[in-house]
């Protein structure tokens, strides 16, 4: 793992949304991923944080919360986000990086990490920044890629795959995209905090064959009686867990009625900070943060010039 900042992808510019699930075949991936989570969310929540939201697939999908706030790295897939949702009401959009959440401690319900996982370098440095913006008893729904598959561990027996299944390492397979081992990512979670509540197992049928021989109607419908099968073993390529959030440090008080209140210098930790309509100031570091087309921008100070360190452009592979 790295020792100085993290990489990050940046989806910026791009139309994964359109390629990859409107156009792409993905129907039964997405069908399956939404009966999860139905299954894992609470019913109802205050406010909800959307890690990796991209262009807003999930979203609508959390109906049950009074707020929620969409976060990823790139402007672009906020943007079509806003188009997908509308501006202001219960959507916060962020821009931001996970490794440095501009958020104040204690402060959701809720949160999901959802098809973003397998790209980050340093999994668990991210995990406890999720802990710490959550609040005592919160509910993480996580989905991670899992490297202990049924087709890895055939292709492997086979000899026809150099790395192992079994192995805890992760396998990065294309530059920034991460397969994990389950009790890996188990132990992850511990480590950050978290008690793990649930598993279930995702996507059983993801096989080019199938999804052109059978309706999809039918594999979905399988594939939904299987995914209890989750806390026995995990053998899909796509696993969901519902961790909850361990400690008796008291939870936020904010529930969203003040946006920018809700919100810490990402570089200093300072709250909370000073609201001048286009931007967001630090009184601590001087850092300014700007707001710009319904979207903050925590990614880099107003006044940086330049990308950020370790940015990637990368196309998704999952």
């Amino acid at each position: 793992m790295s020792s100085g900042h993290p990489p990050v992808i940046d989806y910026e510019g791009s139309d994964y949304q359109t390629r990859f699930w409107d156009t792409g075949g993905r129907e039964y991936e997405d069908r399956v991923e939404s009966i999860a989570l139905q299954r894992l969310l609470p019913r109802s929540g205050q406010l909800l944080l959307e890690l990796g939201a991209g262009a807003g697939r999930n979203t609508a999908r959390y109906s049950g919360f009074e707020r929620i706030v969409l976060l990823d790295y790139s402007r672009t897939q906020l943007s079509q986000a806003q188009e997908r949702l509308g501006l202001g009401g219960r959507y916060i959009y962020v821009a931001a990086d996970i490794y440095r959440l501009p958020f104040i401690p204690g402060l959701f319900d809720t949160a999901t990490l959802i098809r973003t996982l397998h790209h980050l370098a340093e999994p668990r440095l991210a995990l406890e920044q999720v802990r710490q913006v959550l609040r005592p008893e919160a509910t993480f729904i996580l989905e991670f890629a899992n490297k202990r598959n049924f087709k890895a561990i055939v292709r492997y027996l086979l000899g026809r795959q150099t790395w192992s299944p079994f192995s805890l390492e992760p396998v990065e397979f294309v530059r920034l995209n991460f397969d994990f081992h389950p009790r890996a990512v188990r132990s992850w979670l511990a480590q950050s905090g978290f008690a793990i509540r649930r598993q279930l197992t995702v996507s059983h049928f993801r096989l080019g064959l199938l999804k052109r021989s059978l309706p999809v109607g039918l594999l979905v419908w399988l594939d939904g009686l299987a995914q209890w099968t989750g806390d026995l073993w995990q053998i899909t390529p796509s696993v969901f867990v519902k961790a909850q959030a361990l400690g008796d440090q008291p939870g936020s008080s904010q529930t969203g009625a003040d946006i920018t209140a809700l919100f810490r210098c990402p570089e200093c930790g300072q709250h909370p900070l000073e609201d001048h309509q286009a931007e967001l100031a630090c009184r601590q570091c001087g850092r300014i943060w700007s707001f710009k087309d319904g979207i903050y921008d925590f990614r880099q100070p107003a006044d940086a010039s330049g990308a950020g360190a370790g940015l990637l452009d990368h196309p998704e592979m999952r």
